[in-house]
């Protein structure tokens, strides 16, 4: 009697040739599942609410789990098809075999581990992040190796692995793989199967088709983690023109003029209309100081006393307010060191895909640089950890800075023709994966500025610190919370901060010395919208010789910063920033830029305007009090959205197209 169609279908499939291949398919799909589940039960998640949009999700979820399966198995199921029948269950066939599946366990059980750390460190799915971790291969093992108990979690992979084997065999798809010996026409539609899929699932499915929900954490639960990682990867830049909402090139610029120049600046260009550059008219009396710029490592503004934290991890940074300049109402652009980087030193919005510090072509643009060498600054960038590290000695090297890092044998590009010092192992007292401790990289601040200062040379300094950076270790017995945690770090960050200010009151150029201290970004950009406006809140100080003590409540992001200092220092320059001096902006106009790697947008008037890859706005209630966003369906503020569009639109045209240059302004 003949066999069945299901029969056929069922032996082809489970119980022939393919069986190891269908069985590490359904492996994959099964423990894929399990993984978002439980991601699900990680996430703030309302269930009375949400719960159609969770299946939803799961629905998609397991659309992308069957098409990352078939993708892992494309090689094997394509081997399968045209390995000789006369071959099969030779002893080169069961090597290959063997080898298809370690690699495939190997890669996919440590891909579903690797997923929990990452999610509970940014609340989402691969993204480009991971794509530059993957790069930076010494700084991520090193960060690794301290924060998690690799030699367990290896064994745990192996015993996995093991026991999936194990299981497999006792289903008996091992002896059916090899002891089938189906034709070429029985084997076809098997591999076709999964070849089609495959093929017909990458060519369709994009990143961004579970983004149906409200709330971001549904929208990465219904993504795979593997496709998402290869998506960043391809989207790493983005063409602002081809992905987002435009609005006429002249019409761009002019709202961008409209908006950009201040009450007491004049166009330094009046005879070109698409310029941006002014001429801010500064003082009679300027002051020259030198500036040293602190940018702290995820030091959110809920940290402090002044924002509603009752740990006390701050008392030196919160008795620093009240004698600064203090931003009490800043917002970083971004959630990464290098937009914190582009932000205080290009002064622009966080323009589309990756931040220019990592991108190409990103010599010798308008910065803090072109200004400050005008007015005669020697500038320093000045890192613990190796500079090589997400472009940052490539960016401030081609701006002109003398860096100072802990050089592990990483050269500069060729073009790139700067001072650069090595930290050297015998001024290190403490290092973690990411760098030298806070203690450590001011005491390089101190030495250069004492160096500068003996040749009566004007310094600026850009320091970034590491201490506050997972895996939050720092030397012992500094301060009373032990290391591991972040409470802890922002301790000791806060007592490093006191301690280098203590030493620095002791040197001869003190009294001639602004400080400016300001965060990269926060602790967290994980919430329930894709931007999370309050989880872009940082503080910022300027402190220092002439500095008038004030607090400034006015709504500014990053790259107002340095406009600002300039401002308070009475500096007359040519001035090709988006960011302004807040001092001189009208009541109204005050906006902060925000962003991530896709999706953009500006706050302003208590509203927040979102644009995406997708070319749509959606626009926000904005609650200045808790700083935070909710849905506004019907909202239509026309003139913000054109403005947010103009700003974004212009950014990043005049980076692609070389305006941004230097010497183009």
């Amino acid at each position: 009697m003949a066999d069945s169609f299901p029969t056929k279908i069922h032996r082809s499939f489970i119980h022939g040739r393919h069986a190891l291949l269908y069985g590490f398919l359904l492996y994959y799909i099964l423990v894929s599942m399990l993984v978002r589940i439980a991601l699900l039960f990680l996430s703030d998640i309302s269930w009375a609410t949400d719960l159609l949009n969770v299946v939803g999700a799961l629905l998609w979820g397991l659309l992308f789990d069957v098409v990352v399966a078939c993708s892992f198995g494309f090689l094997y199921a394509l081997y399968l098809l045209l390995w000789p029948k006369k071959w099969i269950g030779s002893v080169a066939d069961s090597v290959i075999t063997w080898i298809f599946l370690t690699a495939l366990l190997f890669v996919t059980l440590f891909a579903f581990m690797a997923e929990f750390p990452f999610w509970d460190e940014f609340k989402s799915r691969f993204n480009f992040i991971a794509v530059d971790y993957l790069i930076y291969t010494y700084e991520v093992i090193q960060n690794i190796n301290e924060s998690y108990p690799v030699p367990l979690i290896l064994g745990v992979l192996a015993l996995l692995g093991a026991g999936i084997v194990i299981f497999f065999r006792r289903k008996g798809w091992f002896t059916e793989t090899f002891q089938s010996h189906a034709g070429i026409r029985q084997r076809f539609i098997p591999s076709l199967l999964v070849l089609l899929i495959s093929a017909v699932g990458l060519l369709t499915l994009k990143n961004t088709q579970p983004e149906f929900s409200e709330n971001s954490y549904i929208n990465e639960i219904g993504k795979n983690g593997v496709f998402s990682f290869f998506s960043a990867f391809k989207n790493n830049e983005l063409d602002y023109k081809r992905f987002y909402p435009t609005l006429p090139d002249n019409k761009a610029i002019q709202l961008t003029r409209q908006h950009l120049i201040s009450p007491d600046e004049q166009w330094a260009h009046p005879q070109n209309p698409a310029s941006i550059t002014r001429a801010a008219p500064g003082t009679e009396s300027p002051k020259f100081p030198n500036i040293i710029l602190v940018c702290i490592e995820s030091f959110s503004a809920e940290f402090l006393t002044e924002f509603g934290n009752t740990q006390n991890l701050t008392p030196n940074m919160d008795r620093l307010a009240g004698k600064s300049i203090f931003f009490s109402n800043m917002f970083a652009t971004g959630t990464r060191t290098v937009r914190g980087m582009e932000a205080l030193t290009l002064c622009v919005p966080p323009t589309p895909g990756n931040s220019i510090v990592r991108r190409q072509n990103n010599d010798n643009l308008f910065s803090i640089a072109t200004v400050l060498r005008e007015k005669n600054y020697k500038p320093y960038f000045i890192y613990g950890g190796d500079g090589y590290f997400d472009n940052m000695n490539a960016f401030f090297g081609g701006q002109g800075f003398t860096i100072i890092d802990r050089n592990r044998g990483n050269p500069l590009p060729e073009a790139i023709k700067t001072e650069r010092k090595n930290i050297e192992d015998a001024e290190v007292t403490f290092e973690n994966a990411w760098g030298i401790c806070d203690e450590d990289i001011y005491r390089q601040s101190l030495q250069a500025a004492d160096r500068e200062a003996a040749k009566g040379q004007r310094f600026f300094q850009f320091i970034m610190t590491t201490s506050n950076h997972k895996p939050y270790t720092f030397p012992e017995g500094e301060i009373d919370l032990p290391q591991g945690s972040r409470e802890a770090a922002v301790k000791y960050t806060d007592y490093a901060i006191a301690k280098f200010l203590s030493e620095a009151q002791r040197k001869s150029w003190y009294a001639n010395t602004v400080f400016v201290f300001v965060a990269d970004h926060c602790a967290s950009s994980a919430g329930k919208w894709e931007i999370n406006t309050e989880k872009h809140h940082i503080p910022a100080f300027i402190f220092g010789n002439g500095i008038q003590p004030q607090k400034i409540d006015k709504l500014v992001s990053q790259i107002d910063l340095m406009p600002t200092l300039f401002g308070a220092l009475g500096w007359s320059y040519q001035n090709a920033f988006y960011g302004r001096d807040v001092m001189t902006v009208p009541p109204g106009e005050e906006r902060a830029f925000i962003g991530n790697y896709r999706t953009l947008g500006m706050l302003q008037n208590n509203l927040f305007t979102q644009i995406n890859d997708c070319r749509q706005i959606n626009q926000f209630n904005f609650d200045p009090k808790k700083r935070t966003i909710s849905s506004a369906p019907h909202l239509n503020q026309s003139a913000l959205k054109d403005l947010t569009v103009a700003f974004y639109q212009t950014a990043s045209e005049r980076f692609s197209s070389g305006k941004m240059k230097a010497d183009k302004n």
